[in-house]
């Protein structure tokens, strides 16, 4: 799991705060999604691509990362940029994540074809950011199953996200961690239970 999620990003419930220093200027921005190879950032400080920025952040009480990022692209105020970052920062960043998705502050979600089934597999936080992702992962890419087994933590509009897949999409609960496996006892026993929470 640990090389299959090198590339996979990294979203978060409550997106961590970056210092940005480019051009001798210093601003902040909002971290909107990370990888080991690097982020998105969604900031009103004017960045350009193909220079070189500066990046300081934490994530959820890890050591301050300190490293210079590649701005490589520009959507609105989104910017991707690409680490330059050598075998400590690499390690700090790896912990800083895995530790992130174990509290479930953060989260992955990723799409898996297993014996001709679309598998939806969430790790790390069950939470209302993964929203567009999952109903574009459940309405445009299509998925028989959804694996919980890596799930650390759940909120209710992550509840509702699988209310919604299961009971409008006919999409089967797959493997599941205790802690969904107890939340989603506790969901489908309560009367009333709806999934018109606009998740759609």
């Amino acid at each position: 799991m640990q090389d299959q999620r090198r590339h996979q990003r990294i979203r978060f419930g409550q997106p961590p705060v970056v210092k940005i220093g480019f051009g001798g200027m210093l601003g902040e921005g909002l971290i909107e999604n990370l990888s080991l190879s690097g982020l998105m950032i969604r900031s009103s400080m004017r960045l350009e691509v193909g220079r070189l920025a500066g990046c300081e952040f934490a994530l959820f009480g890890s050591p301050l990362i300190d490293v210079p990022v590649t701005i490589v692209s520009l959507v609105g105020d989104l910017y991707g940029g690409r680490f330059q970052a050598g075998p400590i920062n690499q390690i700090v960043i790896d912990d800083a994540i895995n530790a992130a998705l174990a509290k479930g502050d953060a989260s992955i979600l990723s799409v898996h074809e297993l014996s001709g089934r679309k598998v939806m597999r969430i790790s790390g936080g069950l939470n209302g950011a993964l929203r567009n992702d999952f109903m574009h992962a459940l309405t445009r890419v299509g998925v028989n199953e959804i694996d919980l087994s890596g799930v650390t933590a759940i909120d209710q509009p992550g509840l509702a996200l699988c209310l919604v897949a299961t009971s409008r999409h006919g999409v089967e609960i797959g493997e599941q961690s205790e802690s969904f496996a107890s939340a989603w006892k506790n969901a489908l026993a309560r009367p009333g239970t709806s999934t018109g929470d606009g998740a759609e």
